[in-house]
């Protein structure tokens, strides 16, 4: 069992990519893991993931820091950028390749389009010319990997059976996000992440390579992820509005009431230092337990 001992100073964080504005979905995540972090105390870092240039969209980054600022979530020390560390990612495959781990793949999506869930290891023991485009993997051993989550329990993965051998460079030489995360947490000292339910299924691939590395997971907390009312993830890609501050106090409170705090209906008019305040201190994650979707109702409701 992988567990992480609590033992030291809440470190938590919060790593947006810059592919576009907040919107509720994300700044919903943000506020949890804001409330948790200041609620034990702790810290909470800003990163900004922008290593998917292709993905990236002029100004985004700056907007999502501003949004965040604006909602009252200050972040302790200065922004770190993963476009800034890339010589670290690329030392982390170093130490894969030295110790046989990984293998080149030369796959094309339309050959996996039959196993979208699952890769079937077509490339691990045919060693691939390196001169032909390829991506680097890394094999997986049949077994299980076990961490308990905070909100939804204990979860068990077998990565061969369920997963595959995972991706850790991709085809155009960027880093991918299972391997980045990775070193990017390791580095900043983090040991506390709340974030969606929908990263669920890659903590085990996480929790394998901080194994490997040599270094003990966070502990983890997925929270349930907003849904509009045909069920579908608010994300950018669903086209989901960015959120403004102009109205940001109510904004707030119905973010508390998403997350299942149950603010008073005092708090409706309460500015956004004071709802945050409250959030800190009446911050009660039991509530989410269990929980994978919350469907988001009308503004109108709150």
């Amino acid at each position: 069992m992988i567990a992480q001992p609590d033992s030291v100073r809440y470190i938590g964080r919060f790593a947006p990519s810059p592919t576009g504005p907040l919107h509720l979905g994300s700044l919903y995540t943000a506020l949890a893991s804001f409330l948790d972090a200041r609620s034990h105390g702790g810290r909470w870092l800003l990163r900004i993931d922008d290593l998917d240039t292709p993905r990236n969209v002029a100004g985004a980054a700056e907007r999502i820091i501003d949004t965040l600022f604006g909602f009252g979530l200050q972040w302790d020390d200065e922004i770190a950028f993963q476009s800034q560390h890339l010589d670290e990612y690329a030392a982390a495959i170093e130490r894969l390749r030295e110790r046989g781990l990984i293998y080149r793949c030369i796959c094309s999506r339309a050959k996996l389009a039959d196993s979208p869930d699952r890769y079937p290891g077509y490339c691990r023991n045919q060693n691939p010319d390196p001169s032909q485009a390829h991506a680097l993997r890394l094999a997986c051993p049949n077994q299980d990997v076990r961490f308990i989550d905070r909100l939804q329990g204990p979860m068990r993965q077998n990565l061969a059976e369920q997963v595959g051998d995972f991706v850790v460079l991709r085809k155009d030489r960027i880093f991918a996000y299972q391997l980045a995360v990775i070193v990017d947490d390791c580095r900043q000292g983090v040991n506390h992440v709340v974030r969606g339910y929908d990263l669920l299924d890659s903590t085990p691939r996480q929790c394998y390579l901080y194994q490997l590395f040599g270094q003990a997971p966070p502990t983890y907390a997925h929270i349930p992820v907003i849904v509009d009312g045909n069920g579908q993830k608010l994300s950018k890609q669903s086209r989901a509005a960015a959120v403004s501050t102009h109205s940001g106090a109510r904004t707030l409170y119905r973010l508390l009431c998403l997350l299942n705090q149950a603010p008073p209906p005092s708090l409706r008019n309460a500015s956004i230092a004071d709802l945050v305040d409250w959030g800190i201190r009446h911050w009660q994650p039991a509530q989410l337990s269990g929980v994978a979707r919350i469907s988001q109702p009308v503004a109108h409701d709150y």
